[in-house]
């Protein structure tokens, strides 16, 4: 048996491929690997260029996905989906339409004998501190609740608009700056000094597959990369955490 997992889809706009091809990627992507062993699945956040629940209305679109995801939860495979920077106003829809495990926060957890740290990466380390303090006022309550009243329509062209849908023209990121400049390491490490048993600290939102052997010559930091240009994943099983890309390794 082994755990899959996978970030920063950013279903909704273009890149390499149209939003819709990607998305029939990703359900390729989820039926093969649940079809051949997969014991568990973590989607770590940006699964959307953006969402937004409303009491009776969601974004459209996204069905082939959605049923995917349910018919893998109905089989009785747990789907973990952590929330992202692009994707934090998750409510209940996934957890009551699909079944799906939701995580606002990274979490600690022990998988396959393997001792893990799991979370986006938005907001995690050293700096970046005016996104850290737009990020608290996004999470407070009444920001959703003043979005909210927001005609749907008006709401999402809003949210996409300040997005970025010229992402398609945006070159995929491809230098690793370094352990002294990525912040992801930086808290990696952290984290490792205040738990030694880390074997793995998995994230997403750096958008660059990487995997970084960290200080102590053992554990590991791994960013699962995206879907816009790399298709990259991660396979957990009990030998341990492989980096993979989807088309390439099949």
């Amino acid at each position: 048996m082994a755990i899959y997992f996978a970030s920063d889809f950013h279903l909704g706009v273009a890149a390499r491929l149209p939003s819709r091809e990607r998305e029939d990627q990703i359900v390729a992507w989820l039926d093969d690997c649940w079809r051949k062993d997969a014991e568990a699945f973590y989607l770590v956040g940006d699964l959307f260029e953006f969402w937004f629940e409303w009491a009776e209305v969601v974004p459209r679109g996204y069905v082939r996905f959605f049923g995917k995801l349910a018919e893998i939860a109905d089989a009785g495979i747990p789907v973990h989906v952590f929330t992202g920077n692009h994707d934090m106003w998750f409510n209940d829809y996934l957890q009551k339409e699909i079944g799906a495990i939701l995580h606002r926060n990274p979490i600690r957890v022990s998988l396959l004998g393997h001792q893990l740290l799991i979370g986006h990466g938005d907001g995690l380390g050293p700096g970046d501190y005016g996104y850290k303090r737009l990020k608290r006022l996004f999470q407070a309550r009444w920001a959703r609740w003043c979005y909210a009243r927001l005609h749907p329509n008006l709401a999402m062209n809003l949210a996409f608009f300040f997005s970025g849908k010229s992402r398609s023209g945006q070159p995929p990121e491809t230098e690793f700056l370094g352990p002294d400049r990525e912040w992801l390491v930086a808290y990696s490490e952290r984290k490792l000094s205040e738990d030694p048993a880390l074997d793995y600290c998995v994230f997403g939102h750096r958008h660059l597959p990487i995997d970084h052997l960290l200080s102590n010559g053992r554990s590991r930091y791994l960013n699962l990369g995206e879907w816009l240009h790399y298709q990259s994943y991660a396979r957990l099983d009990e030998t341990g955490l492989k980096l993979l890309f989807w088309g390439q390794n099949e």
